[in-house]
């Protein structure tokens, strides 16, 4: 099972690190056929803050994954103005998982994968987004059969969620979910997560 998250320059730390690390824990759990990558256009990418990071594949290889996440960046809007980049971005949600992050639903949009069906985005993307034409709710987290969409950079919990319950099953994802929650607070959270992401299982 390979999960790639799509990395752009003046990409969200959020939106892709904590996704990184919540889905990375199924391979810290023995699941040696579990691989989760940062995928980019370029070898190195430097995030909306400073921080650097090397990618793990090349966006052709992404298209190939069992899954895809897009996480969202300053520079989201030049990406979707890109065609060498668009170009690359060729997913089959008939076979792929396909997740978007905030400005991450703009890409899905312009790919012509969101159709009418409800999505989330954060509020600073929203305006943007929705004159590409998306049906945007108010709401931290939909999914429409195998695409998902959430909105906020501590979304990404939902989204990792919903990833991990429908690649592995719901019994992991609880399991992440719990060993990363706030002490105290773990099994409040839990459940809030899964009142988000539960329909859509």
């Amino acid at each position: 099972m390979h999960i790639a998250i799509l990395t752009f320059d003046g990409f969200n730390e959020l939106d892709s690190l904590i996704a990184y690390g919540m889905l990375s824990r199924i391979s810290l759990l023995g699941d040696r056929d579990w691989r989760v990558s940062i995928a980019s256009p370029t070898p190195r990418v430097t995030s909306m803050n400073g921080l650097t990071i090397d990618a793990h594949i090349d966006l052709q290889q992404a298209c190939a994954a069992d899954a895809v996440l897009i996480g969202s960046g300053r520079k989201t809007r030049e990406v979707a103005d890109t065609p060498e980049i668009m170009a690359q971005l060729q997913f089959d949600p008939a076979r792929q998982l396909l997740g978007a992050q905030c400005s991450g639903t703009f890409l899905l949009a312009r790919l012509g994968l969101l159709g009418d069906a409800p999505a989330c985005t954060d509020a600073t993307s929203k305006p943007w987004v929705q004159a590409a034409g998306v049906n945007l709710v108010n709401q931290a987290f939909y999914a429409n059969g195998n695409i998902a969409t959430a909105g906020g950079c501590l979304a990404a919990q939902y989204l990792s969620a919903w990833f991990l319950a429908r690649l592995k099953s719901s019994e992991a994802a609880r399991e992440v979910l719990h060993n990363f929650a706030p002490v105290g607070e773990k099994d409040d959270y839990v459940a809030r997560a899964f009142a988000h992401i539960e329909a859509s299982l």
